[in-house]
Order: structure tokens, then sequence, then C-alpha cells
């Protein structure tokens, strides 16, 4: 399969190759996750599918750079992004807000992308800090799949220290923010302090959002599938998607929630900006750099069209027709990314809109 490098070619594959084959391991999940026997694990397992779908539906086009092996790594992407978007739901709303519960579970992550290693089998063991436990091996068989998935990926070893990174400031990005609210800022802080050397000069804010995506995983190990892959290159997408690309992708998330997140006193990284000013401006940086940065890839055309799709994704919810501010700030992002980013724009609202329906 060729790798799309227009919008044509990108929604014809998007139509009738990734969202069908998406969906299909999606409804597999939500088939498991309904046979969980606690209450509570079923209650979140399900509302994370239902609610977050579209983050698997984003993720998975990073599977057409595995070309011919795209459905491999699609598997991956949907059980790996399932464990994420269900551990968020988890952690958000927490009876717990013990930092070691939140690591824990978050272990979870790191197991999957260690397909040789051997830990000790026990499904309830990233439940071991809190009481709701019994989630029938769902988690579990989430993790077992990534490993399957990835066991049978050439040359895996010259990517895994990479992606171990990638995972490891993600784990570290949602035990800070989980914790009691009179601790998160001081722990978010104190975090970027220690990482702050050799970062482009951005805010601490700036780094956590950059630091709670999984698109960077998702276009190494689909790249992985194509051997030889040098280290070379998956050093060259390590710093192309960290911190640009993903932390476009996290601010946008941001940016849309920011009303939801103020009524329920959730936190939101782009709260902490002077202005929407300064919030457009930082937004219209981070899109810039992405675009920059994914020139020196394989495959620019693609890299540089997903950028303008993160755009388009995220501007075309219905949460930014609901805040005034917002949908001001949205027609100036837009602009960014030209004629395909608005076109592909329309695609995504009517999506949205028909699907919701």
């Amino acid at each position: 399969m060729q790798v799309p490098t227009n919008l044509i070619s990108l929604t014809t594959k998007m139509i009738l190759r990734i969202q069908p084959l998406t969906h299909q391991y999606i409804g597999q999940w939500r088939e498991r996750a309904q046979n969980i026997p606690n209450t509570e694990l079923r209650k979140q397992a399900l509302m994370s599918i239902s609610s977050k779908t579209f983050h698997c539906e984003g993720g998975a086009l990073y599977g057409l750079l595995a070309r011919n092996h795209y459905k491999e790594a699609i598997k991956f992407i949907v059980a790996y992004q399932t464990i994420s978007d269900y551990l968020d739901n988890l952690c958000d709303r927490s009876t717990s807000l013990n930092p070691d519960d939140f690591r824990a579970l978050h272990e979870s992550m790191l197991h999957a992308l260690t397909p040789n290693a051997k830990f000790p089998y026990d499904a309830n063991l990233y439940y071991r800090f809190r009481q709701d436990q019994d989630d029938g091996g769902y988690l579990a068989s989430l993790v077992t799949t990534c490993r399957e998935v990835l066991s049978a990926v050439p040359d895996y070893e010259i990517a895994a220290r990479t992606l171990r990174q990638l995972v490891s400031v993600y784990i570290d990005l949602q035990v800070h923010k989980h914790v009691k609210n009179d601790e998160r800022l001081p722990r978010l802080q104190a975090w970027f302090e220690k990482h702050k050397e050799g970062l482009p000069e951005m805010s601490w804010h700036e780094f956590a959002a950059c630091s709670g995506s999984t698109l960077g995983i998702f276009c190494i190990v689909s790249y992985l599938f194509n051997p030889p892959t040098s280290a070379e290159l998956v050093s060259k997408i390590h710093k192309a998607f960290f911190p640009w690309v993903q932390g476009l992708h996290i601010l946008l998330d941001y940016f849309i929630d920011q009303e939801e997140d103020r009524q329920g006193m959730d936190l939101n990284f782009c709260s902490f900006y002077q202005n929407d000013n300064v919030l457009v401006l930082r937004l219209a940086h981070f899109y810039q750099q992405a675009q920059l940065s994914v020139s020196g890839l394989p495959d620019s055309s693609f890299h540089r069209l997903i950028n303008r799709g993160l755009l388009s994704i995220y501007l075309a919810d219905n949460k930014v027709s609901q805040q005034n501010n917002i949908r001001e700030a949205s027609l100036k992002l837009l602009r960014l990314g030209g004629i395909e980013t608005f076109i592909f724009y329309l695609h995504c609202w009517i999506y949205r809109r028909v699907t919701k329906d």
C-alpha cells in the first residue's frame, strides 16, 4: 500500500480501509469490556471507548506508514490507545489520589512496549493500590495484544529505548497531574526543571502537553514494520514528535476542552497562558515547528498532511461552537493550514455530526 500524499488519497484510505478496521478492533474491545466483572471498572472501560473513539481513529492513520502491514500496526495502535484512554478515565474519575496507584496502573503501558520481557502474571497486578480490581483480565489482554504484535516486528530493539523514553514521560505526566490539587503544580513544575535542559524554549505546561501524546509511539512502531529501520530514523522521529507534533496534538486537545475543564475544575494546560492571543500565537508556533520538523522525515508529505489534519479534527469538534472565544481563535488557526486544512475541516465537521446522529 502506498502512503497517501494528498487529501484525496488520505480520505479515501481513511474511509475505505482505516476506519472500518479501526472500528472492528474497537468493537472487539468493547465486547470484552462488557464482560468486566467489577461494575466501576466496566463502566469506565465502556465510557472510555464510547467517548474517545476518535483518539483511535486519529492514531490509526499512522498505521498507513506500515504500508502492507497496516492491519498489524492498527491492531497495536487501537489496543495501546485503548489502554491510554481507559487509564485516563480511571485516574480522572478516581476515588484515589495516590500517586503509587496511578503509577501502578500505567505500568501496563510500559509492559505493553516490552514484548520479550517476562512479568509475573497477575491479572490484577495493575490495580494493587485500589479497591476495584477484578477486570476479568481486560487490561492484561490489552497489554498482551500489544506485546504479541510487537514481538513480530523486525529490529524492534533499535527503537525500544526511544519508545520507553516516550512512554516514561507520559506516565510521569499522568501521575503528577492526577494527585491532590495543591500538589499538582509543584510536582509538574519540579518535573519540568529536571527535563528542560536541551529542550527548545517553552513553559512547564507546554512540556507537560508534549509528554501527553502517544503519536510518536504510533509513528515509530508503524515504521518498524518496514525494515531496515535505522537508529538515525528513530532519532529523527523522536525529535520531530517530541516536542512539536505531540505538543500540537495535546495543546489542541486542551484548547477545545477549556470550558468543560473549567466547569469540572480539571487541570487545563491552555489556562496558563496570559490571554487568548498568546495562546493562539503559541499554538501557531507549535504548528509551524511541527511542519518544519517532519520535513526531514520519509513520507514528509504525509506527515505535513496529518499535522493539518490535527487542526481540522480538533477544530471541527462540537465543543468549539459552544465557546465564543474558542470559535474566534479557531478561525485564526485554520488559516495556518491553508485550503487543504479547511477542506479536511469540513469533512471532519460533517463526519462528526453524521456519526453523532
